[in-house]
């Protein structure tokens, strides 16, 4: 993956993919995009192309003149040379080619003159491995006309891509997500079908949040049977909980964006209602993140809490064999000085006086330890 610009914001830890730089290998053969139109809320058939002129083309005939009619393009895999030709060809400000250009980005919704850029990071959960794998989007609306660019490999419903033509349209022409909605949302414009994405996007985040919450259980039962692996288990699943948070911050902050500007582009009400709709999942799910980071943290605490009780038992173990090894060692010690002159030294009854002496105080102090709960 290209090396992405220093961000003011902390970025999304990203999981390595396969390949060399980090990111799914493109295939060697020429690149493949789909498009299609949405003409009177009815979406169109998938048309296959191998660039991004093809692509506009193949959505312009004579029907496209019609009031109301979408055209939409999916870019499954991007290269440098067709990220420059839509660049060309849209005539895109600098700093959004330089975004283009360098994936790695938080979510975000920015404005280029008539050009809608929108960043959007969906989440998987990979239940075998207890880690979150993020994929990035990018979103190109000008008029009428919206690009969908995928980073990572995925679709937004975290299906990898498929490598030949014939599957991606088979998928795109089934793919709820990518444009068969309801006609009432399909009639409200473009628009629509950004935030019908991005509520894509952040209903994908429930499931993750559902499985760090079942392995969260699992911690809990482990922490309490004594399991010394817990806490490196504890500090792995907070590292992506916190991930999940600061994704789903970022969204929280595009969806406001998008809030705010919703008067001056004058986006219908309807729209705005289903974008109100979104910012109450996310809200949803930022709560539960959150929540679910406070628990790991009380289980952290726990987890030391009990390591320490653990730790004082033993210590308390040791102390007590301590002690019961240290008297026959003290009253052996006191006999084998050898001195001339020392009670007992001539008494036929010495020697098992001693061993009496030591058998009896091990025993007195074993004894006495076992009560105390220290044995």
């Amino acid at each position: 993956m290209p090396p992405s610009r220093r961000l003011p914001v902390p970025s999304i830890a990203r999981r390595p993919r396969p390949g060399a730089n980090g990111r799914t290998p493109a295939p060697a053969s020429a690149p493949v995009l789909l498009s299609r139109q949405i003409v009177d809320s009815e979406p169109g058939p998938i048309s296959v192309s191998s660039s991004f002129a093809e692509a506009l083309a193949d959505c312009t005939p004579d029907e496209s003149s019609q009031p109301g009619a979408i055209t939409q393009v999916i870019v499954p895999r991007s290269t440098p040379e067709l990220l420059a030709e839509i660049a060309t060809a849209w005539d895109l400000h600098p700093l959004l080619v330089e975004d283009l250009f360098h994936a790695d980005q938080r979510p975000k919704v920015d404005r280029y003159g008539d050009v809608l850029f929108v960043v959007l990071i969906s989440a998987l959960y990979v239940d075998a491995k207890e880690e979150v794998e993020f994929s990035e989007f990018h979103l190109l609306m000008k008029g009428d006309d919206l690009v969908i660019i995928c980073q990572d490999g995925r679709f937004i419903d975290g299906l990898p891509i498929p490598t030949d033509a014939h599957g991606l349209e088979e998928h795109f022409s089934d793919a709820d997500l990518i444009g068969k909605s309801d006609k009432a949302l399909l009639s409200l414009g473009p628009e629509a079908l950004v935030y019908r994405l991005l509520d894509g996007v952040v209903d994908g985040y429930f499931p993750v949040i559902d499985g760090l919450q079942d392995d969260k259980d699992g911690i809990e039962r482990q922490v309490f049977s004594g399991d010394p692996a817990a806490a490196e288990r504890i500090y792995r699943l907070s590292q992506e909980v916190i991930d999940v948070l600061h994704a789903t911050t970022h969204l929280s902050r595009l969806t406001q964006a998008l809030s705010n500007g919703a008067t001056k582009y004058a986006i219908p009400d309807e729209l705005r209602a289903y974008l109100n709709d979104v910012t109450d999942h996310l809200t949803r799910v930022l709560a539960e993140a959150g929540e679910l980071r406070e628990a790991l943290s009380q289980i952290l605490s726990v987890n030391a809490t009990l390591v320490a009780q653990r730790q004082n038992e033993d210590m308390k173990k040791i102390s007590g064999w301590a002690a019961i090894l240290f008297a026959p060692s003290l009253i052996g010690a006191v006999y084998g000085m050898n001195f001339e002159n020392m009670p007992e030294l001539a008494w036929p009854f010495g020697y098992p006086m001693a061993i009496f002496l030591m058998v009896g105080l091990s025993a007195t102090l074993y004894t006495v330890f076992r009560r105390k709960k220290w044995m």
